[in-house]
């Protein structure tokens, strides 16, 4: 999974998050209703897009509104569609594979993230490439890589998503959701 080749500016890594989201979906979507290993790859994908969420709003949404014109209500947009991504992640989070409500939350899922993804690459992206300077978008990819390795794992939609006290709070939050992942074997395949 993680040898998608994850490295270059801020878009590259970011954009390569959003293959591998989509390849989770794909396997999702190829296991019959009811599958016990749906409930594997929803763990994944709510691990990868928390992350995810969690590096976009401490590094690349403040980025937008520094230098991209209109960038305040574009990072808002952006951060409204995390946090209805993250209430259904939330309500997941406690349903297993065979309950009537994960097919109806999964296809909810789906659709919050792949309308994301296609707001993010068709306009956010361009928009970002054209108004930020190419060193100022390398480092950016570099803190996205570090932010992800210290973010959460899980769901939190109550947490703060603007910086600085989203910055604060991620690394403890994440430690302490790695270790619960660890202890219950969340997101690992049998």
């Amino acid at each position: 999974m993680k040898d998608m080749g994850h490295g270059g500016n801020v878009i590259d890594e970011l954009v390569t998050d959003h293959r591998e989201v989509e390849e989770m979906f794909g396997k999702i979507e190829g296991l019959p209703s009811g599958h016990k290993d749906r409930k594997t790859y929803a763990d994944q994908v709510t691990i990868e897009l928390v992350r995810h969420s969690v590096a976009e709003e401490a590094y690349l949404y403040p980025a937008v509104r520094e230098h991209v014109a209109n960038g305040d209500a574009l990072a808002d947009q952006e951060l409204e569609d995390h946090a209805a991504a993250e209430r259904i992640m939330k309500d997941l989070e406690g349903c297993d594979p065979g309950d009537a409500d994960f097919d109806r939350l999964m296809g909810m899922l789906m659709s919050e993230i792949r309308s994301h993804i296609a707001d993010e690459e068709g306009n956010l992206f361009p928009a970002l490439r054209q108004a930020c300077p190419m060193d100022t978008l390398n480092e950016l990819g570099e803190k996205v890589r570090k932010a992800k390795k210290t973010a959460p794992t899980r769901p939190h939609p109550a947490a703060p998503d603007k910086p600085p006290a989203n910055k604060l709070l991620a690394p403890g939050t994440g430690m302490i959701d790695r270790l619960r992942d660890a202890l219950t074997g969340r997101g690992k395949s049998e």
